[in-house]
């Protein structure tokens, strides 16, 4: 099935990331390397998730979709293999593989999903959203027991998550050996124009824009600018939120485990949003709810974190769910054909991340020039609001360079 070798595959898209965290501590004791360089560990791969993005529609061409994701898979377990021979160089070409493997998965599965799963795309973003935070909670909460059952090594620790990957390449070899079963993006699909839908997919135009067009198209614009405002937040409160609940007192165990606590409320979230805005009219209600709900969380963090760090969190987690699956749902949505949805991906992701890593950057420099995480908060708030704003015409009935559009309802 298409469906679950998709989700297998989704798994892989950040646990190979969120592993390095547990046991960055045990990575420079052994190497021996600063703290700055430890830093580049957790963001080289999301400064690869926007470079290496626009490497993916001209290898989707080239390969087919199916194909591409089978040799992501494999590039991904050789990165993650890679990272865990010794040696300094290994580690960091390692975690470069690794970011570029999921890079270019990133920009292709909603591509799938709009080409297998049109009249479905809602539970399908939903569902691929949701797979997405298990995977990096499996990546952040088991690694330290695989480190202990492995001896202490940490090496082997982040080894075995290549056996993530090998399973869901098991998982997807049904669809490398479907007849004519490439998925080579194409211009249109059949039964992809929903009900009143106009624009190139419904009208069976051309659809192949080159990335100058989309770059001054405004529904794309705004697609890219919120995947990219979105993803800051997101990695700002991956990346500094033990850190705001260490400086409240809590133990550092602890903090560690209430980021992991997100991923129970985000993977709810994650399947509800899409399929709740798909048929919710005003279509920016759900990003309102949704950022409502983030700036809740970051508001309790301010001036209570210790208060309720639980409430703080399932409404950070909420939030993160309902933000990220709406985010990629709006390139699906706004699309009108598999192979502009590839294009528009490869934009809104590509330059979205890039963008990401300016979040636990400038919130972190924040700190370290007020010297305490008031101002850090309250701009990341004032984010908050810039990315409703911008989301409002991200979420409107419209197609990337033009025509206007009603979401396909799933029966």
């Amino acid at each position: 099935m298409t469906a679950a070798g998709l989700l297998a595959i989704s798994l892989n898209l950040r646990a190979a990331v969120s592993s390095i965290g547990p046991v960055i501590g045990d990575i420079r004791a052994d190497l021996g390397f600063s703290a700055a360089a430890a830093s580049l560990l957790t963001t080289i791969p999301v400064v690869a998730f926007g470079i290496f993005a626009f490497a993916a529609p001209g290898l989707s061409q080239r390969l087919g979709m199916r194909r591409l994701l089978g040799l992501v898979l494999l590039v991904l377990a050789a990165g993650i293999l890679l990272r865990s021979v010794p040696g300094l160089q290994m580690l960091f070409l390692g975690t470069c593989l690794v970011g570029a493997a999921i890079a270019v998965g990133n920009v292709v599965i909603p591509a799938v999903i709009k080409s297998d799963f049109a009249a479905k795309s809602g539970l399908m973003m939903g569902l691929y959203s949701a797979f997405i935070g298990i995977g990096a909670s499996l990546g952040s909460g088991l690694t330290v027991p695989l480190r202990e059952s492995f001896g202490g090594s940490w090496r082997w620790a982040l080894a075995a998550w290549a056996g993530l990957a090998v399973f869901a390449l098991l998982a997807w070899v049904p669809q490398l050996l479907r007849r004519g079963g490439s998925g080579k993006p194409s211009g249109t699909s059949a039964g992809e124009a929903g009900p009143g839908e106009t624009g190139p997919a419904a009208r069976g135009g051309d659809t192949g824009a080159g990335m100058r067009q989309l770059l001054a198209d405004p529904v794309a614009i705004a697609v890219t600018l919120t995947m990219g405002i979105q993803s800051m937040t997101y990695y700002a409160s991956l990346t500094w939120v033990p850190s705001i609940f260490m400086a409240a007192g809590m133990p550092a165990q602890q903090a560690g485990w209430m980021v992991a606590f997100t991923v129970f409320p985000s993977t709810v979230t994650s399947l509800l949003a899409p399929i709740f805005a798909q048929r919710v009219r005003p279509t920016w209600l759900p990003m309102l709810i949704a950022v409502g709900l983030g700036m809740s969380s970051f508001t309790g963090l301010l001036f209570a974190p210790l208060a309720a760090p639980y409430v703080w969190m399932t409404l950070m987690g909420f939030a993160q769910g309902a933000l990220l699956a709406l985010c990629l749902s709006f390139i699906v949505w706004r699309s009108p054909s598999v192979l502009l949805t590839a294009k528009v991906s490869t934009m809104a992701q590509g330059f979205g991340y890039i963008l990401a890593a300016a979040g636990p950057i400038g919130m972190g420099a924040l700190h370290s020039l007020s010297g305490g995480w008031t101002v850090p908060i309250i701009a990341l708030l004032c984010v908050f609001a810039v990315l409703f704003a911008v989301s409002v015409l991200a979420a409107r009935d419209a197609f990337v360079l033009g025509g206007t559009g009603r979401q396909i309802v799933a029966d």
